[in-house]
C-alpha cells in the first residue's frame, strides 16, 4: 500500500497550554484511530529548531552550523508516516490532526524504490 508522510509545521509561537492541539489525549486518540484503520506506520515529535545542527559539504569542505538551515515562520515539529490507499485518504487524515487549526500539514508521497516509481505516485495519478 502507498505510504504518505504527514509533516507537521507549527508556528514558533506556542498556543496556550489549554489549546485542544496541546492535549496529549487527543493525540493518543488520533494515533489509536490510525492504528485501528491499519494506516499507522510510525510517528515522532521533534525537538525545537534551536536544537538542530546543519551539515553542508561545498567544494569538498564540510560546514557545520548550529541551528536550522533556514529561518522560517513555522518549523517541522513532527511527522506521521501512514499507509493509505490514495492521496485523498492521506489528506483526510491530515485534516483530522488535533493541531490542524494552527499548524500546517504537508502531505507527501514516499518514493518506494530507487528508480523513482512508487505505489503512492500511481495512487496519486489515479485519484
Amino acid at each position: 500500500m502507498p505510504q504518505y508522510l504527514l509533516q507537521i509545521y507549527a508556528p514558533h509561537e506556542r498556543p496556550p497550554a489549554d489549546d485542544p492541539g496541546m492535549d496529549i489525549s487527543r493525540w493518543r486518540a488520533y494515533t489509536e484511530s490510525l492504528e485501528e484503520a491499519g494506516m499507522f506506520v510510525t510517528a515522532q515529535r521533534l525537538y525545537d529548531p534551536d536544537s538542530a545542527t546543519t551539515v553542508r559539504v561545498r567544494d569538498g569542505e564540510t560546514l557545520i552550523t548550529d541551528g536550522p538551515f533556514a529561518e522560517t515562520n513555522e518549523f517541522l515539529a513532527g511527522f506521521f508516516l501512514l499507509e493509505c490507499p490514495n492521496l485523498d485518504a492521506a489528506l483526510e487524515q491530515a485534516g483530522r490532526m488535533p493541531n490542524i487549526h494552527y499548524a500546517s500539514i504537508e502531505v507527501r508521497p514516499v518514493m518506494a524504490d530507487p528508480e523513482g516509481s512508487s505505489d503512492a505516485q500511481a495512487a496519486t495519478a489515479q485519484a
